[in-house]
């Protein structure tokens, strides 16, 4: 057994959570559902099911399985779909002013699994860079619309 590899993948699961976390705790402070815990567990399981999916081809090929292929794409492509779901239910429209809700969280719990995929195909470059602009996106342009907000409200009144 590769206690090393499994240390490895521990590490970038856990930077994953690090990053996912930062949205998420963006997200908690503006009060929206899918804060905190939901975004690191989110980023933490993208990139254990990416490390876990080295593993698994190791193993079988270990065993001397030939009929084993490899397409790295498909556990990407499971876990957008997995993490679409997730999202899914974070989307809602109001009934008084028929507005839909929670499309900002759906995709910040979608790019917290990019993130989590980016560090345990070891992108941490790209995995904390995105992690900054999603930052900027959901606390500076908040601000922003905001602003654009209370300006409509301004002329209308």
């Amino acid at each position: 057994m590769d206690y090393i590899a499994q240390l490895t993948i521990i590490g970038e699961v856990a930077l994953a959570m690090l990053l996912g976390g930062l949205i998420g705790l963006e997200r908690e402070i503006a009060d929206k559902p899918a804060g905190f815990r939901t975004q690191m567990l989110v980023a933490g399981s993208a990139a254990l099911l990416v490390g876990l999916a080295g593993a698994i081809i190791k193993v079988f090929l270990v065993e001397g399985n030939a009929n084993v292929t490899a397409d790295p794409v498909r556990i990407v492509e499971a876990i957008v779909a997995g993490v679409s779901f997730l999202g899914a239910g974070t989307i809602f429209r109001s009934k008084e002013n028929r507005e839909v809700e929670g499309l900002t969280t759906a995709a910040s719990i979608l790019l917290s699994a990019a993130i989590g995929i980016s560090v345990a195909l070891r992108q941490f470059v790209i995995a904390v860079g995105v992690t900054l602009l999603a930052l900027i996106v959901l606390r500076a342009l908040s601000m922003v619309e905001r602003k654009l907000g209370a300006a409509k409200d301004h002329k209308k009144g």
